[in-house]
């Protein structure tokens, strides 16, 4: 059964089918012809795989950004990103990343945060002059931060696949994400500087910087309220991302008034149509995996890969080489759910922790937003500027080599993610 699940579902992938298309049929296939299982199999994991109290957080952290996107709280970020680095070379760039960031402690999301930052800064990074491939290029890597930055979808994910507390790796993921986006920063700053892009005339001061700051006030304090309530104790990850959702509503239609009666409709839509295909792909991928494990396969993985070298390094450098290249060709949240019960009991034998290597998965698998051919950021990024996938492809290069250089540094040194813990 093991070998007719692989080959299906790369003759599956191959043929383009979607992800979680992909993951159920090529169990379904395994099941026919194995003939030692009923195919209603798939259909109760597929629906009892969503029940979950913890995946609640999801769709309401996907409405949660949908919401902000449209209530006006993605410009004012933007306005705080400017005054702090717009007149630094490459400003425009540098105030991207910054307001990806920012967006990243809202929505949890990668796409989300490209399609909510890269509207409004590839037409203005363009306008100025910037080539076209590096702002949407810049737009699409920072996204990735989305994940990143807590509160994160795939931090949920790993959570309830790992058994660990989603709220430590909430805050395991602060400094790994701040470190990304500074390395993005660094590049962005080096090109900038090599391809004569200036910053804004206007200088940085305190009392922009202020001004800024308290226009965007109810926008900046939505991360601190979801965050503080859940190292508060006051309430959990889920509760905290229907509270997102409650708070980016009031402050979208009451306080921005800018969320109007009519957006509601395509908010609604959107954020049902994707938190649709992610729990689909969380159904089919659950009945993957355990099919997988009846057949001891994360098992003989796990023994393959200990059986290379009892190196602590050369061990977990295979394993970020196989996420790097899962996260080219499979979607972040199948590829955690299939992928945590074979390789965390790895890690923790080589002497990982946990939550350390929950981040580490989450940022090497970040990178796949990124990687064509599966890069969803990378389509959401074309969309918006109308570059070819091919040319954002070869754009995109420099970014995903200093991402790789900071997922590197995260591994090897734990104190990164664990600090607050």
């Amino acid at each position: 059964m093991g070998i007719t699940i692989f080959i299906s579902f790369a003759i599956l992938l191959i043929l383009t089918v979607p992800i979680g298309i992909s993951l159920g049929l090529s169990a379904m296939i395994a099941i026919l012809i194995d003939g030692t299982m009923p195919i209603e199999f798939i259909m109760k994991e597929l629906t009892t795989a969503a029940n979950s109290f913890p995946l609640l957080a999801i769709p309401f952290f996907i409405l949660a950004g949908e919401i902000m996107g449209k209530g006006g709280i993605s410009k004012r970020l933007i306005a705080v990103a400017e005054s702090l680095v717009g007149s630094v070379t490459g400003g425009l760039a540098l105030t991207a990343i910054v307001t990806c960031m920012f967006f990243a402690a809202i929505s949890g999301s990668g796409p989300a945060t490209v399609a909510a930052v890269g509207s409004i800064m590839i037409p203005a990074m363009v306008k100025k002059g910037y080539d076209i491939k590096f702002s949407t290029a810049v737009v699409a890597s920072a996204g990735s931060i989305g994940v990143i930055i807590p509160p994160s979808i795939p931090m949920v994910m790993y959570g309830v696949s790992g058994s660990v507390s989603i709220g430590d790796m909430f805050m395991a993921g602060i400094i790994p994400g701040v470190l990304v986006g500074l390395g993005l920063m660094a590049y962005a700053y080096y090109y900038a500087k090599k391809a004569g892009y200036k910053g804004s005339t206007e200088k940085a001061s305190f009392s922009n910087i202020g001004k800024q700051i308290w226009n965007a006030k109810w926008s900046l304090l939505i991360p601190f309220i979801i965050l503080g309530g859940i190292y508060g104790g006051i309430f959990t990850p889920t509760e905290a991302a229907a509270i997102a959702v409650a708070v980016g509503f009031v402050i979208g239609a009451f306080v921005y008034r800018e969320l109007k009666l009519k957006d509601l409709t395509s908010v609604f839509v959107d954020s049902a149509l994707m938190s649709a295909t992610i729990l689909i792909i969380v159904g089919s991928a659950t009945g993957f995996g355990k099919l997988l494990a009846m057949e001891q396969i994360p098992l003989k993985i796990a023994n393959g890969l200990l059986s290379l070298s009892d190196n602590k390094i050369i061990i977990m450098l295979l394993i970020i080489v196989l996420l790097l290249i899962v996260g080219c060709f499979m979607d972040t949240i199948a590829a955690i759910i299939i992928l945590t019960p074979i390789l965390l009991p790895i890690a923790i034998q080589v002497g990982y922790d946990p939550i350390h290597f929950g981040i580490i998965m989450i940022v090497a698998l970040a990178v796949g937003f990124i990687t064509p051919p599966v890069g969803v950021n990378l389509f959401v990024g074309s969309s918006i500027s109308g570059v070819s996938l091919e040319a954002l492809s070869k754009a995109i290069i420099p970014f995903i080599i200093v991402m790789t250089i900071i997922l590197l540094i995260i591994t090897f040194i734990p104190v990164l993610s664990l600090v607050f813990l």
